[in-house]
């Protein structure tokens, strides 16, 4: 479980330096992310976000991790603060995240993450 957390800690600090090595190395091959407005990306066009400098984080903290591991399988629930933007566009947040790691040729990878918006739960009004 201590390399599961390490590997997050690992992520966010490689996310807010922009370092795209790192996060290659850190994912499998046909990783997924899953963004916090439904879109979804293939691992180079998460990738390109940082490489083309259309992405820039300033500040990214994960924190309120919660690990369930499955054998070879972990599914990680956490909470991702940031403060980025993107085309030069705030894009600052709190999502509550997940994260599918998967351990494979003796190390722990990132296979699937989606964020989803932390908000306030507004009740449905009558009609």
């Amino acid at each position: 479980m201590n390399e599961i957390r390490q590997l997050g800690r690992q992520w966010a600090e490689a996310e807010q330096r922009g370092d795209v090595a790192a996060l290659d190395a850190m994912t499998v091959g046909n990783f997924t992310l899953v963004g916090p407005l439904g879109f979804v990306l293939d691992k180079d066009q998460w990738l390109d976000r940082y490489r083309t400098g259309q992405l820039v984080t300033s500040s990214l903290v994960w924190d309120d991790v919660h690990v369930r591991e499955y054998g070879d399988a972990a599914v990680v629930i956490g909470r991702h603060t940031q403060q980025a933007t993107y085309r030069g566009q705030p894009s600052d947040g709190q999502f509550r995240a997940t994260h599918v790691i998967v351990n494979g040729n003796g190390r722990w990878q990132l296979a699937s993450m989606q964020l989803s918006p932390i908000g306030q739960f507004r009740a449905p009004t009558a009609s």
